[in-house]
């Protein structure tokens, strides 16, 4: 092996501990993996010149640790004596470090996608490519989300500690979760043409194993190493040949992997050895063990199933929970049992767009010999899920219900919903702007409804529906306005009206109500560049985008204007001066932190980033109760009051 590749070896199995052992040393978790890169690039020019030392890890941690010490010396952060202490610390001494990092990268003050990315980051040693292929995401996106999360743990100081007491569930439950989302993706992933990642499923058990490590005494997180354990043993049987995928019951449980099997019993049996009441991934463990105990589909214990669901439902009632519970009662009770728990679930807005309730539904409705329904769920099911293979397979068992038709030539039929919506927006003499609007509405009926979904069957009960799961909270402008939509559909189609379930909502006039400079300069306890900011949009009653977008150099300070035409009055006039802080150029709003290598839009006095709308927007809707930074702009004739959160 040449040294560039013992160097990126070395990097996925050292990195997270020498991350969290820098993480210690400076208390900041994105300088802390700059200097271990720092230590990374160093090894690849000395290791193919001089070898590769004989404990590599050690060598790197030593090189990152010399850097960081370098750093705080020449930044002056620490007092002599503190800085002392602090050489004379070895980061890697603490074993729970990198336990430390997992909580902090998964820290619930994260979007969820940032702290997946962040921890395959930093605890993967995944770089942004290799994630954001993952992910069928961009690389952009991926290196924005890690930088972004960086920030934010700054932003909140986020401590570098392990949580205690009642904080350490919550903490611990987002550490979890997590993990078992990379699995998931990797395991059914939701988009592109492979059902399987099987580079994030094995990453996933990797964290998995590791964190029962470093936490043995906790059952969930034996529970979910059991579960992905198991889970994953059975994947050389989920596919064909082609790549198709194959159901749980026409596996060949001979391909599954014993060792994995065998692996996941274990961790079932340590979770049960600490004691407790099992929790949502011990049960679904347990779920999993029974399927690997049985020798064939025939001899699962499906009422062992479902009753592990009804403990689960307790304690996890989301959506999803209830379907697979309405799965093992339908295999344990029959088709009709299962279907009476799906029924339910079609209102529900958080399975609006899941592919598995239409899927699930047309499974039992086939059983129980309701062939035309099921084939329109399966291709409704196929219209949602944006895995190819997942389509594919579904547009299969849509053909083999009740079609003599061949697989791959499933068009919509004369009369269906999918065709008559197509004419119907091709038939009208409609302006651009109605056509999307249209557009907007039918598209929705038709993700929901299937576009094979017959005219004869579609009704007003169809309609209502759809309108409850998806537009049930929008304003009443938004929900008048797909009405109209669909009563103009039923009008073209000639039979009953398709809206008659769904009343029209009352609007009432909506008052722009903009936030005066006595409310403003109350704010005394909220940052200067907030502060400024907010004044200058409400004197100034320009678009947010032109202010933010204000440099320096444009400004006349003297004469209160901008060279774009912005200009402003007294409280903007009194604040600008220390905003700018003497800059002679560069954005005038900047972010909290410096900006990272290759950046653009950077103070070249500060090293910071323009703000961008997003975080201005955030920040106003966080002291405003959810306010948007356009009622700052002032309107004549009006002068109402909002209060501000000053405390948030």
């Amino acid at each position: 092996m040449d040294a560039a590749r013992t160097v990126d070896a070395v990097w996925k199995f050292e990195s997270a501990k020498i991350i969290a052992g820098l993480t210690r040393l400076v208390h900041d978790v994105g300088l802390a993996e700059e200097l271990a890169q720092d230590a990374l690039v160093a090894a690849l020019e000395q290791w193919p010149e001089s070898g590769v030392p004989g404990n590599p890890g050690a060598w790197l941690m030593t090189i990152a640790k010399r850097r960081a010490i370098d750093h705080l010396r020449r930044t002056r952060r620490l007092q002599p004596l503190e800085e002392e202490r602090r050489e004379s610390r070895d980061p890697d001494a603490d074993p729970d470090d990198v336990l430390r990092l997992m909580f902090l990268s998964c820290h619930p003050v994260l979007p969820t996608t940032h702290r997946v990315a962040l921890t395959l980051r930093l605890l993967g040693g995944l770089t942004a490519g290799e994630i954001a292929r993952a992910f069928l995401v961009t690389e952009q996106t991926v290196t924005q989300r890690i930088a972004d999360a960086k920030r934010l743990l700054a932003a909140e100081q986020v401590a570098f500690d392990l949580p205690a007491g009642p904080e350490l569930a919550d903490r611990l439950s987002s550490v979890l979760g997590v993990v078992y989302l990379i699995f998931n993706e990797g395991y059914s992933a939701t988009s592109g043409d492979d059902l399987m990642r099987p580079g994030l499923v094995h990453e996933a058990l990797r964290l998995g194993r590791l964190l029962a490590e470093l936490a043995p005494s906790e059952a969930e997180v034996h529970g979910l190493v059991a579960l992905m354990e198991i889970q994953a043993s059975r994947s050389a049987a989920r596919t064909g040949p082609s790549g198709e995928p194959v159901q749980l019951h026409e596996q060949n449980r001979g391909r599954w992997d014993q060792l994995l099997i065998r692996r996941g019993f274990q961790a079932m049996l340590r979770a049960r050895a600490t004691g407790g009441t099992p929790g949502p991934y011990m049960l679904q463990a347990a779920i999993a063990v029974t399927h690997a105990q049985a020798r064939g589909a025939a001899e699962t214990d499906w009422a062992r199933i479902a009753a592990l669901y009804d403990l689960l439902v307790r304690l996890l009632p989301t959506p999803v929970v209830h379907l697979n519970r309405a799965v093992a009662v339908g295999m344990a009770h029959g088709p009709a049992a299962g279907l009476d728990l799906v029924e339910p679930l079609l209102s529900d807005p958080a399975l609006r767009d899941y592919h598995l309730l239409p899927s699930v539904r047309g499974d039992l409705l086939e059983r129980l010999g309701r062939h035309a329904e099921a084939r329109v769920e399966f291709t409704r099911a196929a219209a949602l899920t944006r895995n190819a293979a997942e389509r594919d397979f579904l547009l299969r068992r849509a053909d083999a219900t009740g079609s003599g038709q061949a697989a791959g030539h499933l068009r919509p039929e004369p009369g269906t919903l999918g065709q008559a919506a197509q004419r119907f927006l091709a038939s009208q003499d409609l302006t651009p702007a109605t056509v999307r609007s249209y557009t907007q509405t039918l598209t929705r009926l038709r993700r929901s409804l299937g576009d094979r979904l017959p005219l004869t069957g579609l009704t007003p009960a169809h309609v209502s529906r759809v309108f409850t799961t998806t537009w049930q909270e929008a304003a009443p402008s938004t929900w008048n306005r797909h009405r109209a939509t669909v009563r103009s559909f039923s009008a073209w189609l000639g039979g009953e009206d398709l809206a008659a379930l769904l009343p029209r909502r009352r609007e009432e006039p909506r008052a722009h109500t903009p936030v005066d400079n006595t409310i403003l300069d109350e704010l005394h306890d909220l940052p200067l560049r907030e502060r400024t900011l907010w004044h200058l949009l409400r004197e100034s009653g320009a678009p947010v985008t032109t202010v933010l977008a204000l440099n320096v150099e444009d400004l006349d300070l003297d004469d209160r204007t901008a060279s774009n035409g912005v200009s402003w009055r007294k409280h903007t006039a009194r604040l600008l001066p220390a905003l700018i802080a003497g800059r002679p150029s560069g954005p005038l709003f900047l972010t909290d932190r410096r900006a990272g290598p290759g950046a653009t839009d950077v103070c070249p006095h500060t090293g910071r980033r323009r703000l961008s709308y997003e975080r201005a927007e955030y920040l106003f809707k966080q002291a405003s109760g959810g306010l948007t930074l356009s009622r700052l702009r002032r309107r004549a004739g009006q002068n109402s009051r909002i209060v501000i959160n000053v405390g948030r």
